[in-house]
């Protein structure tokens, strides 16, 4: 993985690789840096197959700690900067690194919990590099060598989310990355001529890959936001050129809702790519018509690399509004069984998600059970439910574990909730399953309103109500003035079941 860096910096030595504010660092200057990095942590201990972890927001020295690590040959793990004590804590001892690049405001945390992990070593910077840069500089120039097997070696031990539990780590190989940035690169379409924004946070999977790996591995250029905010992403996109962006639907609905939307040329914008959750349609439609651009829709997992499916770009392809799209290059995909796994389903019925091709781990971190139970025979069951249509178009229907379970109906929160998001005042929802004495759970969406909109929940209860079957029916709105989000925008719809689940018992 270090040499999609190597190469761009040989063959683009001068070409800006970062803009980071006001910072450009080209992609000679990169290389350079990590290099330094790498002989830094050779100074420490650190050797090929050892772990260290990367607690920082979107920043330079991410990057540079990256691509340091890599060419070491030692294993990234990647922590959320949201993620606390008791989540640090627990990716460090499980991930057994025995060093951590953070930031000094983050640094409070390491030193609460680093007693009871393996740490050995803290490396800290301020998020101006200055200090960062002055290290690397009192290093000498030796060269170093680092044989790696693509195919065995790990790259990344990249944790999943664990919203529904504790988190595991996927074992990602040099190989699993690699494939899976040029294989997306190829369904985008993406050159060295574009300029990606990377906002999506570097710490997880989609970031990682999408909008890091990929660009440096085409030698195009990273406009770098530390966090999201409308306002600041819609001017990098206008004063950059911006042609890539890879995002979530909340970010797409949060630019759609901003009032300063209309004074920004977005025209630039070639490609965008929704993932992480369902797009709702409207979103999708009225995000197209205001830039212009094309917005795909997504699907991955961090056990894939992440991504397995994309909408093609292609025009001669018709833009299926809903669809995940097809299967990238070199990936298989089909449906089979709810119960067993095993059996395939026709087209147009649902089913189980199950994926196979070079991105999919090697198992996860010191889980056999686990492992065994997603991996068969290569196939990676994604847990999500889904179906194929009679042209090959994939669509995810919902996650296994939020699918509402109402007598002997199945219901499928992603289509209350795209109901939801056609109504002029709703921001953001989420539907989950509440539980029920008698019919064992019943629909009920949490709902944040857009600025200067107030809807009666009556109405809005009706709005979706006269659109589905009465087991569908919304039997409780709650207004909320935020949802909770993870560190990539997903909504947490496990926090919100839980709530939901103790006002339940409360109330019993």
């Amino acid at each position: 993985l270090s040499e999609i860096l190597e190469i761009a910096a040989k063959n683009y030595p001068e070409k800006d690789a970062i803009v980071y504010g006001e910072q450009k660092i080209t992609y000679e200057q990169l290389n350079y840096l990590s290099k330094k990095f790498a002989k830094y942590l050779i100074k420490l201990g650190i050797k090929k197959s050892g772990c260290v972890a990367i607690y920082l927001p979107n920043t330079p020295q991410f990057i540079v700690a990256y691509f340091g690590v890599l060419q070491v040959g030692a294993v990234v793990t990647t922590i959320s900067p949201m993620h606390r004590e008791r989540e640090v804590q627990h990716q460090l001892c499980d991930s057994g690194a025995t060093t951590i690049v953070t930031s000094s405001s983050l640094y409070p945390i390491v030193q609460n919990i680093k007693d009871s992990t393996s740490l050995g070593h803290s490396v800290t910077t301020s998020l101006d590099d200055s200090n960062f840069v002055n290290l690397l500089d009192n290093l000498s120039e030796t060269d170093f060598k680092v044989e790696i097997n693509p195919r065995e070696d790990l790259a990344a031990l990249q944790y999943t989310g664990g919203t529904t539990g504790t988190s595991k780590g996927a074992m990602l190989t040099h190989r699993n990355l690699v494939s899976n940035a040029y294989a997306f690169a190829a369904m985008i379409q993406a050159t060295s001529n574009d300029v990606f924004l990377t906002v999506l946070p570097l710490s997880h999977i989609y970031g990682m890959t999408t909008s890091l790996t990929v660009p440096i591995s085409l030698a195009a250029t990273i406009v770098l936001l530390p966090k999201f905010k409308p306002v600041e992403a819609l001017a990098a996109i206008q004063n950059n050129q911006v042609t890539v962006f890879c995002g979530v639907p909340t970010m797409y609905q949060m630019l759609l809702n901003d009032p300063n939307l209309t004074e920004y040329k977005l025209n630039s914008i070639r490609i965008c790519i929704s993932g992480a959750s369902p797009l709702p349609p409207q979103v999708q439609k009225q995000f197209m018509k205001i830039t212009q651009g094309f917005l795909a829709e997504g699907y991955g997992l961090s056990e894939a690399s992440p991504v397995t499916h994309c909408t093609p770009l292609d025009k001669s392809f018709p833009l299926r509004v809903g669809s995940i799209g097809l299967p990238l290059p070199n990936t298989q995909a089909k449906i089979v069984d709810l119960q067993t796994g095993e059996i395939l389903i026709n087209p147009g019925e649902i089913g189980e998600l199950t994926v196979k091709g070079p991105q999919v781990m090697k198992g996860y971190w010191k889980k056999p059970e686990e492992t065994a139970s997603v991996l068969r025979n290569g196939w990676l069951l994604t847990g999500d439910i889904a179906f194929m249509d009679s042209e090959g178009y994939f669509y995810i229907t919902d996650r296994k574990k939020d699918l509402i379970k109402h007598k002997d109906y199945s219901v499928y929160p992603r289509e209350l909730e795209d109901l939801f998001y056609e109504h002029p005042a709703v921001k953001l929802c989420a539907v989950i399953g509440k539980p029920h004495p008698i019919v064992g759970e019943v629909p009920k969406a949490f709902v944040v309103l857009k600025e200067g909109f107030n809807s009666p929940k009556e109405e809005l209860q009706n709005f979706i109500n006269n659109k589905v079957a009465s087991y569908k029916a919304i039997r409780e709105i709650e207004f909320r003035k935020e949802l909770p989000l993870s560190s990539s925008g997903k909504i947490l719809k496990q926090k919100l079941r839980v709530e939901a689940t103790n006002k339940v018992k409360d109330q019993n």
